[in-house]
């Protein structure tokens, strides 16, 4: 029983706070049917932020995009049971090391991310938004960076 309620326990931001699962959850459902130009956008963005990662991806990047919104609703739909989480960022790190990405990536795919999600959102997206997304993605890129280098996942384990 006690275990069940450390399970259930929201999964810590970068920050030492709790990321906002409520938060977190209603605006994905927001974005959720908007998701194709979503995913457009969001590489859009990242090729003319990032034009030397553009290599990394298929000419064709109509599968990538629908892996995009995968991961976004994996993740989304397993923020209330962090172990599930860690061992889906975990898998999803390593491949991310098979495809080539690097730590310094991290960084620039969060802002990319927020951005296009904002964009996005229009006039519905806040403040309050844009903190709890980087809070969420801040632990995602912890959890990831350390699976990629083989260091124990912490970032969001309950």
């Amino acid at each position: 029983a006690a275990g069940d309620a450390q399970a259930a326990a929201p999964p810590p931001s970068t920050d030492g706070g709790q990321l906002n699962i409520d938060l977190l959850e209603s605006s994905f459902k927001l974005l959720a049917p908007q998701a194709d130009r979503l995913a457009e956008r969001f590489y859009e963005h990242l090729f003319e932020v990032a034009p030397g990662v553009r290599p990394m991806f298929p000419d064709d990047i109509a599968g990538q995009r629908k892996a995009l919104i995968a991961s976004l609703g994996a993740i989304v739909s397993s923020l209330r049971t962090p172990e599930k989480m860690v061992e889906y960022l975990n898998g999803l790190a390593l491949r991310h090391v098979d495809y080539g990405a690097i730590e310094a990536h991290y960084d620039v795919v969060g802002e990319v991310l927020l951005t296009t999600m904002a964009e996005i959102a229009g006039d519905l997206w806040s403040d309050e938004l844009d903190r709890a997304w980087g809070a969420a993605y801040g632990a995602i890129k912890q959890t990831m960076i350390a699976a990629a280098s083989g260091a124990p996942a912490l970032a969001v384990a309950a």
